[in-house]
This record gives C-alpha cells, structure tokens and sequence, in this order.
C-alpha cells in the first residue's frame, strides 16, 4: 500500500473563513467531491487509487501526486460564451508543474483524450514549500495563459481558485484577488463530437499529476463579479 500524507493541511484550518456550497445564486453547475462513484449528477472513472478525506465543508477528493485522478464525461462550459469556472482546493507540495483541473471539447476528431485543441485548465506551479496560479484556455483563435510566479501561497491549505471571461478579458483570481488578466478573442468550446470531457487530478492524457485535495468546483456561464463567487469564503 502507498504511503498516504494528504489528511491534515500542514497549517491550521481555525483561521479560514468557511464558504457555503449551496446558495440558490448564482445560477450554474456545482460539483462537489464527496464521492468516487458520481459528482454533479455524473458518473466517475477513478485512475489509480484517489480517497476520499474530510475538509472543513465535508468530504472531499485525495490525489497522491503520482497516479491517482478522476474523469467525468462532460465539459460544463462547452458552448458558453462568457464563463467563470470555480474551484476550492488543497495543494499538498510536490512536483513543480501539476494540471489538475483540465476541461476539454470533443472536436469529432477522434484525437486521443488530452491532445485536443480546445480546453480549459487550472494549473500549478510548486517551488519549494509554495505554490502560484497558472489558468489556461485555447481554441481556435486564441491561446492564453495567466500566470505570475511572484504571486506565491504556502501549500498545505484550502484556497478558492476562479477564472473569468466576460466577452472581452480573460482573469484568474486566488482567493477573489485577481492574479493576472488579458484580453483575448474568446470562441465558444463548442463540442461536436460529444459532451467533452473533465480530468480532476492530473493532465487528460495522464501527466503532470496533482498532490492535494480538491473540495469543489462551480461552473457559470457568465462572468461573476468577484464579490459574488459561488465558493469563495465568507466571513
């Protein structure tokens, strides 16, 4: 059996403020990960061996850095014009790059899973015992990344992560604080092929994989102010 090292947060929860995960606004798509049959309605394909822990909020998903990952069949954000994509996690340290959250259209191609040209990732980069934000779209017509390595957090605690777009600037905040913003000419993630699909925990082709915990992710179709995001703690 694998040493496992992802249930307590190297520093203490008692300072973070609790977010709620059940409001009635905004309107979106909220997936919670409490279980490794189903999230958000939809059913899950476990890679390698990811475990479920306690999180201030209820449980959430483990990922061991080395295999572990979880798949869904959907791409919440194909075809949205403007969007904002949330999500609550735990960088536990590890590797310096780590893609742990990866959305991806289904063109019809049949290129294999992660090697497609339309996607959305959250990403992180580790240094040491910190880590920085690296958001990241493509499609046709556009490819961006946001990214500022002097933006620095300790690992080893719960953060809200979110990128935006809003017809006209793509952002990517830490904590409702903005990190990085550009303007691109955002296209739709239009998904022909099928529904798209989601990898939580590693790259959709199965690299770069994440060693932490992720609690939740909301996805709108619209660009939410940052007073307002669905998982952001409140005092």
């Amino acid at each position: 059996m694998r040493r496992r090292d992802l249930l307590c947060g190297a520093l203490p929860l008692a300072t973070l403020a609790m977010p709620r995960l059940a409001w009635a606004k905004p309107a979106g798509e909220l997936w919670q990960f409490d279980s490794l049959r189903s999230v958000g309605g939809h059913v899950v394909e476990t890679v390698g061996a990811p475990t479920l822990i306690d999180s201030p909020w209820g449980r959430a998903t483990a990922f061991d850095g080395i295999d572990d990952a979880l798949l869904i069949g959907r791409h919440p954000l194909a075809g949205a014009k403007t969007f904002t994509f949330e999500a609550l996690f735990r960088p536990d340290g590890g590797a310096f790059e780590q893609r742990w959250f990866h959305l991806e259209a289904d063109d019809g191609s049949g290129a294999p899973p992660g090697t497609g040209t339309t996607r959305m990732l959250f990403e992180i980069r580790v240094v040491e015992q910190s880590w920085y934000l690296d958001a990241f779209v493509t499609g046709a017509g556009y490819k961006q990344t946001l990214i500022d390595p002097a933006r620095r957090f300790p690992v080893g605690r719960w953060y809200h992560v979110a990128q935006s777009y809003d017809g006209h600037t793509y952002r990517a905040f830490v904590d409702g604080k903005l990190q990085a913003e550009a303007p691109i000419a955002f296209t739709p993630q239009q998904s022909p092929g099928g529904p798209g699909r989601a990898a939580i925990g590693m790259r959709m082709n199965r690299v770069n994989y994440f060693h932490g915990a992720v609690r939740a992710a909301f996805f709108a179709r619209r660009a939410i102010d940052p007073r307002d995001f669905r998982l952001a703690p409140r005092d």
